[in-house]
């Protein structure tokens, strides 16, 4: 029974504050309506100038190859490779094309042009990227018997067939959303008690510290559990994405994760005396988790120190599981191994967070 008046303060706390009811509803649905749109790897409108030495037939059919490219937005001809690459200092253009003297003619004589692709590569992704899909229209249009080559091979895509970026990406915002929903509500709940002296009152009930510390987090199991539904609906609802795995898995995976996140708000609360100290150390371990997760980048991209990480990070055990199990369709035999993972550092957690908890009697 006293677990159950404890669980109802709780309630009755987030209730009477004007902000966090609003946060819990608002910060899901924003996260799943617009960030699906703009967190994309896919690179698109790239700025495109082409210095034309050649002036024949051939080089414009290579031109107006690029112009019809939608990852392309063509910049015009420019008179001299010293011009368009002024362009590119002011950042009017992240790629030139240059086309040699002779180039139609050393195409039919079966020779190989010297083509120029001088791109910006002060953001690597968009340079390397950028440069290798115009060597490609480059080399089509150069070799047009390349095309029955290339029509020849068959590609079988076996998850996500239309290489859609947002089936990729909104399991990946049900880990931030989660992170930062049950990470940062329970890191300031005891703190927010300490700074306003009620956290005393508590201290002197017979209340136990595993009573006191299950009761802090019931309400974030509860709430993660209405925000992994939210994200789901609205997946289907907004994208006509749904999860190609088991659906109880995904809540399975989610409560781990809270489990954790809870857990381990509360042990920061329990170290913190104010609001300021703990706001920081949680951003400290979200930022850190998050970018050794494999959230963005591969984590086998990263050095072996850094990949070495992993195997302790739970937000990378998540972000591979619910990977699997909502575009991949896996089941509870692909995903055994994280949720047990999940399981065990979550628990560790709760159990430091009881211990951590000062109580005087």
């Amino acid at each position: 029974m006293t677990l159950k008046y404890l669980i109802q303060k709780e309630f009755l706390q987030i209730r009477r504050n004007a902000f966090l009811p609003r946060l819990i509803i608002v910060f899901p649905i924003v996260m799943m309506c617009v960030m699906p749109w703009v967190m994309s790897m896919e690179v698109k409108n790239i700025v495109v100038s082409v210095v034309d030495n050649d002036h024949s037939t051939r080089s414009q059919q290579l031109v107006h190859s690029i112009e019809a490219s939608k990852y392309f937005i063509f910049n015009g001809q420019k008179p001299t490779y010293q011009a368009a690459l002024k362009e590119i200092e002011k950042s009017e253009t992240d790629i030139v094309l240059v086309i040699p003297p002779h180039y139609s003619r050393d195409l039919t004589l079966g020779r190989q042009p010297q083509v120029l692709i001088a791109a910006n590569a002060v953001n690597g992704t968009k340079g390397g990227i950028g440069s290798a899909y115009l060597s490609q229209i480059v080399t089509t249009s150069a070799l047009p018997s390349t095309e029955a080559i290339i029509s020849e091979i068959s590609t079988l895509i076996l998850y996500n067939k239309h290489l859609n970026y947002k089936v990729f990406m909104i399991p990946a915002l049900f880990a931030m959303v989660m992170m930062l929903m049950c990470g940062f509500l329970p890191t300031l709940n005891i703190v927010g008690e300490k700074e306003a002296g009620t956290i005393e009152q508590i201290n002197v009930t017979p209340v136990s510290k595993r009573t006191f510390i299950l009761a802090k987090l019931i309400p974030y199991w509860l709430i993660a559990l209405f925000i992994i539904t939210i994200c789901l609906l609205l997946s289907w609802l907004i994208y006509g994405i749904t999860c190609q795995g088991p659906i109880w898995l995904v809540f399975a995976l989610a409560m781990s994760v809270a489990l954790f996140w809870s857990s381990f708000g509360l042990i920061i609360s329990n170290y913190s005396d104010t609001m300021q100290q703990a706001i920081f150390v949680i951003w400290f371990f979200v930022v850190t988790m998050l970018l050794l997760s494999g959230l963005f980048t591969p984590t086998r991209s990263m050095p072996s120190w850094a990949y070495a990480t992993t195997y302790i990070n739970p937000m990378h055990y998540f972000v591979e599981a619910i990977r699997t199990v909502f575009v991949r369709g896996g089941g509870l035999q692909s995903v055994g191994h994280q949720l047990l993972a999940l399981l065990a550092i979550g628990s560790v957690m709760a159990f430091w967070a009881v211990k951590s908890y000062k109580k005087n009697r």
